[in-house]
C-alpha cells in the first residue's frame, strides 16, 4: 500500500529521526511512504501570525502536489504540520474565490481530492484491525507512558471533522495498550508545551512544561510517548533546566510513538536512533531487557 508523505521541515532536520522511523515503522506494518516532490514549508505556527493568506497559500502549494500524484491519501506526521494542511484544504473547500486565486499561481492545482492522514489515524486503524499486535513481538508491559498530544493534533480553528475526542484524546492510549504498555490517566494531554516559543520567550514555555512534566510525574508515568516533533523535542532538550528550576524530582524519556512500536517489533534502538534523545531513553529499555 503507498501513501503520500510529507514530513515538513523538522523531520528533515531537529526530528531526523521521527523521519526514518516512521518509515521503518510502516513499511513494517505494509505502508510505502511516498515522499511528495519539491515540497514547501507549511508555515506552520509563523505564518498564521503574521499573513492570513500565506497562512492558507503556503500548504496549499503541497496539497496541490499532492493531489497530482494521484494518490488518495497523504501522510503527514508533525502535529502543527497537519493542523495547517487540515485547515488549508478545509478553508479552500469553503472558498472558492479563494482558491482560485491561489490556483492560479500553482503548476499543480489544489483539487481537494487528496485526504490528510495523521499518524494516529493510521496506527488506531491498524491496532482496530489487528495488524499491530500481529507485529509485536516484545510486549511494553510494565511500561506507562503519558500520552501527550500537544495542542495542534485534535484542535483547530473552525470546524473539522476530527477522528478523537478533542479534550481528551484516546488514540495513542489505543495504540500503547494494543502492545502491552498502561498509559496513566493524566491532566494535561492536551495542553501546549510553549511550542517555537521556546525560542522567544523562553520562560513562559518552561513554565508551561513545567506543569506538563509535574504532572505526569505525581502520576506515575515512566515516559512520556507524543507524536509531535516540537512537543517531543521542547520535552527533551529543556527537561534537564525545566526540573532544575521548578524543582521536580525525576526525569522522564520523551518518546515518539514510533520508537514504542519499533521497540515492540522487534526493532532495535539503533535502528530507531533512540540514542539521539537528550533525556536518556536507552537505560529505560535496559530496566526491561
Amino acid at each position: 500500500m503507498q501513501i503520500a508523505y510529507y514530513p515538513g521541515c523538522s523531520l528533515h532536520a531537529s526530528s531526523e529521526l521521527y523521519d526514518r522511523q516512521c518509515k521503518i515503522v510502516l513499511r513494517h506494518l505494509g505502508i510505502e511512504l511516498k515522499e511528495i516532490e519539491d515540497w514547501n514549508c507549511c508555515g506552520a505556527t509563523s505564518a498564521s501570525k503574521t499573513d492570513d493568506f500565506l497562512a492558507v497559500a503556503l500548504p496549499a502549494r503541497n496539497l496541490g502536489i499532492a493531489d497530482s500524484t494521484g494518490l488518495p491519501e497523504m501522510f503527514i506526521p508533525c502535529s502543527s504540520c497537519y493542523n495547517r494542511m487540515m485547515e488549508s484544504q478545509k478553508i479552500l473547500s469553503e472558498d472558492s474565490e479563494l482558491k482560485d486565486k491561489i490556483n492560479m499561481e500553482l503548476s499543480k492545482k489544489v483539487e481537494g481530492k487528496v485526504k490528510i492522514l495523521s499518524i494516529l489515524d493510521i496506527l488506531v486503524s491498524k491496532t482496530h484491525s489487528g495488524e499491530i499486535a500481529e507485529k509485536t513481538v516484545k510486549k511494553l508491559e510494565g511500561l506507562k507512558p503519558a500520552c501527550y498530544y500537544g495542542c495542534l493534533l485534535t484542535r483547530f480553528s473552525r470546524d473539522m471533522q476530527v477522528s478523537d475526542n478533542i479534550e481528551n484524546p484516546q488514540g495513542m492510549e489505543t495504540v500503547c495498550k494494543a502492545i502491552g504498555a498502561e498509559p496513566v490517566d493524566w491532566s494535561y494531554k492536551t495542553d501546549c508545551c510553549g511550542a517555537s516559543a521556546a525560542i522567544n520567550d523562553t520562560d513562559t514555555s518552561l513554565f508551561l512544561m513545567s506543569k506538563i512534566i509535574r504532572d505526569a510525574v505525581a502520576r506515575g508515568a515512566t515516559c512520556f510517548v507524543t507524536t509531535c516533533p516540537m512537543c517531543q523535542m521542547n520535552l527533551d532538550m529543556y527537561q534537564n533546566l525545566v526540573c532544575e528550576r521548578y524543582g521536580v524530582k525525576k526525569n522522564l524519556p520523551v518518546f515518539f510513538i514510533t520508537e514504542l512500536l519499533g521497540i515492540a517489533m522487534g526493532l532495535s534502538p539503533q535502528e530507531l536512533m533512540i540514542s539521539s534523545h537528550f533525556v536518556n531513553a536507552i537505560g529505560i529499555l535496559k530496566d526491561w531487557n
